[in-house]
């Protein structure tokens, strides 16, 4: 009954009130358009991706948990470019990259119920490169999380090689990233580059009719250890807030940024998830649950693919914690997560390389 209870208090904070239109007439906004990302100043680096995530997920994604084809992991959106035909390095990194992921709202809540051991680590570290989780408050707003991502990078500097943090922030995870490196100049030497998965980067409009009480909930689930916070966690999450946020704070320009955006078909959307997908899906069906596609991705960084997973599937590895409720309630949990990650870590290394960068 506890793991029940676990995922349908999730399921209702997410969910937040049906009763209310997700996007209400307002006039608090900053003036917005939606264009091409070619309009925008994003760079196009999805062929260059696919060809590396299909080289890892041939020559040893099949030993790697939730195997899919290159086709089936990733989503074609529009025209896509084509690769480079360039060989793709699969032996030991040659920079030894750090990449530390900041997780997203609640995460230390349900953290331990997950039993969670980084899959994530353990695979990119047979390659050679080192894997953290930045340890955040899952109730706070960004700002309170930004401190903590200054510390705990500053708080390990005399270790740290200039350029050789990778930060990956999934979810609410990607906005704490831009507001540390917006607020702390004094960490910008140690980032090699910004990553936003599944980013909340243009806020949810599931946060628009949800308080902060219904963030609360978390705090009841079976083993849960998080604090009340700062009690800004889901007004961080607006849409009216990030958008404002992100027209007040140009991203600095000595920092590579990239997108990874998950844009599941429909039939990839666990069933739990449906409520939330279907409430956004009012605004655009084109959502991971959670997050519309378009609001995922950093002004100017480099889109690198469209994943075909909602959005717990990409870094929430609910199903192999909780075989009962992966059959059941989030029934496409199952993503090649190691492969995609291995990738990522593939893609920037070798940008870095080509750019003669030392």
């Amino acid at each position: 009954m506890n793991r029940l209870l676990v995922v349908f208090v999730i399921t209702l904070m997410l969910a937040a009130c049906a009763s209310k239109p997700l996007v209400p007439y307002t006039t608090d906004s900053p003036p917005l358009v939606l264009v091409p990302a070619s309009v925008a100043g994003i760079e196009d680096g999805r062929g260059r991706f696919r060809e590396i995530t299909c080289a890892v997920l041939d020559d040893h994604g099949e030993k790697l948990p939730h195997y899919r084809n290159c086709e089936q992991a990733l989503t074609r959106v529009g025209t896509e470019p084509v690769g480079t035909g360039q060989p793709v390095h699969l032996g030991q990194s040659k920079r030894n990259l750090i990449a530390a992921m900041v997780p997203g709202i609640g995460w230390e809540c349900f953290e331990s119920w997950l039993n969670y051991e980084n899959e994530f680590d353990h695979h990119v570290e047979s390659f050679g490169y080192n894997a953290y989780i930045f340890s955040v408050d899952g109730m706070s707003g960004t700002a309170t999380n930004a401190r903590m991502i200054r510390d705990a990078i500053m708080g390990h500097a005399e270790e740290l090689q200039e350029q050789q943090l990778v930060l990956i922030g999934y979810s609410k995870g990607a906005p704490d990233l831009l507001e540390a490196i917006v607020t702390y100049p004094e960490i910008h030497r140690y980032i090699g580059a910004i990553v936003s998965v599944a980013g909340a980067i243009g806020g949810s409009p599931l946060a628009n009719p949800a308080k902060e009480s219904d963030l609360g909930l978390l705090r009841h689930i079976p083993g849960s250890d998080c604090t009340e916070g700062d009690g800004r966690a889901v007004e961080s999450l607006r849409p009216a807030v990030r958008r404002q946020w992100l027209q007040d704070n140009p991203l600095p320009a000595d920092i590579r940024y990239y997108s990874l955006v998950t844009y599941p078909d429909p039939e990839q959307i666990s069933s739990v998830l449906k409520s939330t997908h279907k409430k956004l899906s009012a605004i655009d069906s084109r959502n991971d649950s959670q997050v519309i596609f378009y609001d995922q991705v950093i002004p100017g960084s480099t889109l690198l693919g469209y994943l075909n997973a909602d959005h717990w599937a990409i870094a929430v590895p609910v199903a192999e914690a909780h075989p009962f409720i992966g059959r059941h309630f989030v029934d496409k949990n199952e993503y090649p997560r190691q492969a995609v990650s291995e990738a990522l870590l593939r893609y920037i290394e070798e940008e870095m390389e080509n750019s003669g960068q030392p």
